[in-house]
């Protein structure tokens, strides 16, 4: 009796082992393809151009590693506006995709890029502008730093969304302008954190422009554009004596906001305390 009652009990681990094997080597694919999707960040930059002119629209897939971020190459990028796909393209060698679309009228518009349809990485999606104006139509740049009472805390200074609103609203077109150090790799991280802040604080929709820090930098850009056929950015608005010399020394106008301490602004610069008090400048 005790024979067979091992003897039936032995079966049954062996019917229990067979299971939990089956269901091991079931479940270890499983996870080993659930692995198998790679973790990425999509970024993409701002886009400037003019109605019924192709724009270019620049995207970059990175891998995130434990000390590095690498581009990643042959991945499809597809071009979303108002909901449709409107251009596709590759990541090459540095995950870098250059997307074209052509705008018939002018204004702003909320671009989506996405990762297509994969089995090696997983889904993700990044936002941006593109800004559509009229080369003939007035522009100002403004210097971001402008906007904040102070870099530490990133408020914006009182009143700066709503003056800015009523310069943009019927007149002139806003370039935002970001100065900072750029690591490799940086630019698409700052470009995104400025136009977060930008939209957290309900600033008007413009383009957003990274440039590296250093006093040649935004003086190179200004002539990059008005070479381009941009000629109606004529006039800046920032805080730093740099920002403002680039503009002077192009014998455009520059307006630095809030006041600057005694000696720090350029001789032919004008001076607002505030942001009521910019619009008067101009």
């Amino acid at each position: 009796m005790c024979r067979a009652v091992n003897h039936a009990v032995y079966n049954n681990f062996l019917r229990n082992a067979g299971l939990l094997t089956l269901l091991f080597f079931w479940t270890v694919p499983t996870i080993l393809a659930a692995a198998e999707k790679i973790s990425v960040t999509l970024t993409v930059r701002d886009s400037l151009t003019s109605p019924n002119q192709p724009a270019t629209i620049e995207a970059t897939l990175t891998e995130t590693g434990l000390l590095t971020k690498t581009g990643l190459g042959g991945q499809p990028i597809e071009l979303l506006i108002a909901g449709k796909v409107v251009a596709t393209a590759t990541t090459d060698g540095d995950g870098r995709a250059v997307l074209s679309y052509l705008p018939k009228a002018q204004g702003a518009i909320p671009l989506t890029v996405r990762l297509g349809a994969t089995s090696r990485v997983a889904e993700t999606e990044a936002n941006a502008n593109l800004a559509v104006w009229e080369r003939r139509g007035p522009m100002m740049a403004v210097e971001i730093a402008a906007l904040m009472e102070d870099a530490e805390s990133r408020h914006p200074m009182t009143d700066a969304a709503e003056e800015l609103g009523k310069l943009t609203q019927f007149y002139y077109n806003v370039l935002y302008v970001v100065t900072q150090d750029l690591t490799v790799g940086a630019y698409d991280q700052v470009n995104e954190q400025a136009r977060q802040w930008l939209k957290d604080h309900t600033f008007p929709v413009g383009h957003i422009l990274v440039l590296p820090s250093g006093p040649e930098a935004l003086g190179t850009k200004l002539d990059e554009m008005h070479a381009a056929g941009w000629t109606t950015l004529k006039i800046g608005v920032g805080r730093t004596k740099a920002f403002a010399e680039a503009f002077l020394q192009r014998r455009l106008d520059a307006v630095m906001v809030p006041e600057p301490a005694q000696g720090e602004a350029p001789r032919k610069a004008k001076v607002a305390k505030e942001w009521k008090d910019v619009r008067k400048k101009m």
